[in-house]
């Protein structure tokens, strides 16, 4: 008879030994737990990223001189705040030149309005001819096209000029600086980027499998690794999966801001799928010995018998048990005393042969 049924055989004649037919399990003094039956939600963990709504780079719109850059990388900056200079000689050389072409052609829109009102009048009083009156009206609709002509060019200088003052299009932290004091930038070259900490969202990617469930907000919850959890105001679920990993990316929008919380971190997104009826018993319910996974169920008068089992998930101090008990079972509480016992009653009983 091999060694290991041999032990077996031992241990269950120690148990018959300490626990006799004749005492209730009340005077065993075993405390029994009744076998629970609930609904387990079945979580799926995701790593996710957090990143901010407002991440940009800001660029030059118009030509110059770096002349000012009063932030650097990590600075907070307030919306409108001066964040780059360039220098403006130019720029405002081009408005002054934009604005005394402007007082040229108001000059001769007026004189063009004078003139045609004259020959108007003449006109009426068929001192004028037709070709006279034709000509008037011709040289004022061009002396106001060309008014309308010099103000639009003193619109876009004034704006150039404004392009040379850079500022913050929103409250955030800067993040890079490609430019330095003294160099020359051109239109659409990059300046400098942030993000804003106001808005944040966090970036999962999901197995097709779960995608449904991923549609409900209320499924989603963001872990921190300090334990905080961080509700979800929102979900968007891109509508294609990506060709490798076959999963689909979702954002998550947080509800509101949270400090310690910024772009860049790796968070625990847990998304409860299906749901299930199934056993559970306290976690210390369950006794291991190499890969024996067992309980003590009361038997037949209180006794205490050893089943094997086969153990689902564990949630907190509870186990999810697959098969091997039934909802009617009772599981003793505290099975290592017992397991001990009938080890210590072992040892006796092969002291006493000897």
């Amino acid at each position: 008879m091999p060694v290991q049924r041999i032990a077996v055989l031992a241990f269950f004649l120690s148990l018959t030994l300490l626990y006799p037919a004749r005492a209730p399990a009340q005077s065993n003094g075993i405390e029994w737990v009744p076998v629970a039956r609930a609904t387990l939600v079945e979580k799926v963990r995701l790593d996710g990223s957090v990143e901010a709504v407002q991440e940009s780079t800001v660029s030059a719109q118009t030509a110059g001189t770096i002349m000012e850059l009063p932030f650097d990388v990590d600075d907070q900056v307030e919306q409108g705040a001066l964040i780059a200079r360039l220098e403006d000689t130019e720029q405002r050389s081009r408005l002054r030149q934009a604005e005394g072409n402007r007082e040229e052609a108001e000059a001769s829109l007026l004189d063009a309005r004078q003139q045609f009102e004259r020959i108007e009048s003449l006109y009426r009083q068929d001192v004028a001819s037709r070709s006279d009156f034709d000509e008037a009206r011709n040289r004022l609709d061009g002396a106001r096209a060309r008014f309308v002509r010099a103000e639009a060019a003193v619109a876009e200088a004034r704006e150039e000029l404004d392009y040379t003052r850079v500022e913050a299009p929103y409250s955030g932290v800067v993040t890079a600086r490609h430019v330095e004091v003294g160099e020359s930038v051109r239109p659409g070259q990059p300046l400098l980027s942030g993000f804003s900490l106001d808005e944040l969202r966090v970036v999962a990617g999901v197995p097709q499998r779960y995608v449904e469930h991923a549609q409900d907000a209320s499924r989603l919850t963001v872990s921190l690794d300090d334990g905080r959890t961080l509700p979800v105001a929102r979900i968007t679920v891109f509508p294609f999966a990506d060709a490798e990993s076959h999963s689909f990316r979702i954002r998550l929008y947080l509800e509101e801001r949270t400090d310690g919380i910024a772009p860049g971190m790796l968070v625990r997104v847990d998304l409860a799928a299906d749901e299930r009826e199934t056993l559970w018993i306290p976690a210390e319910s369950l006794l291991q010995r190499g890969e024996l996974r067992a309980v003590f169920v009361r038997g037949e008068q209180g006794r205490p018998r050893l089943r094997q089992v086969r153990v689902g998930v564990r949630e907190s101090d509870r186990l999810e048990i697959l098969s091997g008990l039934d909802v009617d079972d009772a599981v003793a509480a505290r099975p290592n005393a017992l397991f001990e016992r009938a080890e210590g009653a072992i040892e006796s009983g092969s002291g006493d042969t000897r």
